[in-house]
């Protein structure tokens, strides 16, 4: 939406994005999740973005819920899966550190992202962290605009 502005606190300067608490089995997966929307706050918005709570107007928390695969296209010569659906679900709350207001959060955030399995099972991983990294930029960008619009 063109011409909307910030619907935050105007006195709200420095935002923390302590890192998200993690649910899953999947190592790290909060750690990209936290990068991501640290540097999409960074690169959308002029607040100071920290790490610790202590200096912060406002505190932006988030859990990682659920993180799943399942395969989507099957290769018709081998039965195999070919493209697989990675799914994670979170939870998120932004709240004003001094007044305790909360400004917006959602506890059901549901990001996909698809990637390519080949036969060598060494690019299996290489095809599943660049999906992991694209589906955080998304989360990252579509939080991000949510808070910034107050959905």
């Amino acid at each position: 939406m063109g011409g909307r502005g910030s619907t935050l606190p105007p006195d709200l300067k420095v935002v923390a994005v302590p890192a998200f608490e993690n649910r899953t089995t999947w190592m790290r997966l909060e750690q990209r999740l936290t990068t991501a929307v640290m540097q999409e706050f960074i690169h959308r918005t002029r607040y100071r973005v920290v790490g610790g709570e202590e200096e912060a107007d406002a505190v932006l928390r988030g859990t990682v819920l659920e993180a799943s695969t399942a395969p989507v296209i099957f290769d018709p010569g081998t039965g195999r899966a070919s493209v697989v659906q990675v799914t994670v679900r979170l939870s998120v709350e932004f709240r004003d550190r001094r007044t305790k207001k909360l400004l917006f959060t959602s506890s059901n955030y549901v990001f996909r992202e698809q990637y390519e399995i080949t036969s060598d099972l060494d690019s299996f991983f290489e095809e599943r962290n660049p999906a992991l990294d694209r589906l955080a930029r998304d989360f990252a960008a579509t939080l991000v605009s949510a808070i910034l619009e107050n959905f």
